[in-house]
C-alpha cells in the first residue's frame, strides 16, 4: 500500500453516516465520479485506484490536523489546535508544509508536477499580460506566505495570486488580502478549497477568486464584486479576469492538453 492512505473502505461508510454526505455530494467535493463512488461503497468495486481512494480519503481527512508532532509544536506547550499563531508558523521546520488558518494547522502535500504546470502557466500568462503594460499590479505564484486577515491566527499559501496594492507586498510575503486568487485544486485541499478557503478569501476582501478543478476539467469562477454566485466555465473557453475589466483573458489550451495526458498516463499506470 502506497504511503498516505489510512482510511478503509468501512471507516470511510462510518465516516459518510457521521458527516451526513450523500454520494452526490462526495462526488461534488471529490471530483470522483458518482457512479464510481457508488461501486466502491456497494463493494461492486474491490480494488478501487489509489488516486480514488485518495482522494475520497481527503474528504474526510480533510480537517485540522498535524501528521507528526515536532519541537516546532512545543515552542508554547499551552498551543494547541485552534490556537496557533503567526509565531508558531514561522518557528516550524521548512521542510514542514502547512497553512495555519484560523489557528488551526492544515498539512500541505507536496504539489504534483500536473499541478504545477496548471499553477505556472496561469502566472505565465498574467505575469506577460502585466510587464507588457508596465503595469502596477504585482503577479505572484506559490510558495509565497500570505497573511489574509492582517490578524495572528491565519497565514495561506495561495497557487497564484494578484496584488495592487503594492504596500501590501513585504519582504517576507504579503500582509493583506490579494485582490485575485487562483487555487488548483488537489485531492487533499479538495475540501479546503472549496470551501473554507472560499469563505476565507471572500471575508478577506479579495475581489476575485477561481478554483481550477483539473479532475473535473472545469474553472469555478467567483467575481466577489458583482456576482454573488460562482460562474462555472469548461477548459474549452478563455475567461476574463474581473479585476481587469475583460482585458486580460486566460487560456486553458496547453492546461487541457497536460490534463489530458496526466489522466491518460495514470489510467495505464
Amino acid at each position: 500500500m502506497k504511503g498516505g492512505i489510512r482510511m478503509t473502505i468501512q471507516e470511510m461508510k462510518e465516516k459518510k453516516r457521521e458527516k451526513g454526505y450523500s454520494y452526490a455530494l462526495m462526488s461534488e467535493l471529490s471530483g470522483v465520479p458518482l457512479g464510481t463512488i457508488q461501486k466502491i461503497f456497494s463493494g461492486e468495486t474491490v480494488s478501487p485506484r489509489y488516486d480514488t481512494i485518495q482522494a475520497l480519503e481527503g474528504l474526510f481527512r480533510d480537517s485540522p490536523m498535524v501528521c507528526e508532532e515536532s519541537a516546532a509544536y512545543q515552542v508554547n506547550s499551552r498551543h494547541t489546535q485552534g490556537s496557533y499563531t503567526i509565531d508558531d508558523y514561522r518557528a516550524l521546520p521548512e521542510e514542514q508544509r502547512v497553512e495555519l488558518i484560523d489557528g488551526y494547522f492544515y498539512d500541505m502535500a507536496a504539489p504534483t508536477p500536473l499541478h504545477q504546470r496548471i499553477a505556472g502557466e496561469v502566472y505565465r500568462q498574467i505575469a506577460n499580460f502585466v510587464m507588457e503594460r508596465d503595469g502596477s499590479c504585482i503577479p505572484l505564484i506559490s510558495p509565497i506566505d500570505t497573511q489574509l486577515d492582517c490578524d495572528e491566527k491565519t497565514m495561506v499559501q495561495p497557487d497564484v495570486a494578484i496584488l495592487c496594492q503594492n504596500d501590501k507586498v513585504k519582504t517576507w510575503g504579503v500582509y493583506g488580502a490579494p485582490d485575485f486568487v487562483l487555487e488548483v485544486i488537489s485531492p487533499s485541499t479538495r475540501r479546503k478549497d472549496y470551501t473554507k478557503k472560499l469563505s476565507k478569501y471572500m471575508a478577506a476582501g479579495v475581489r476575485e477568486y477561481w478554483i481550477l478543478d483539473a479532475y473535473q476539467q472545469k474553472l469555478i469562477a467567483y467575481f466577489f464584486e458583482s456576482e454573488i454566485c460562482p460562474v462555472i466555465y469548461g477548459l474549452n473557453e478563455p475567461v476574463a479576469l474581473g479585476i481587469y475589466n475583460g482585458e486580460l483573458e486566460i487560456t486553458f489550451s496547453y492546461i487541457a492538453k497536460w490534463i489530458e495526458e496526466t489522466m491518460n498516463a495514470e489510467m495505464y499506470r
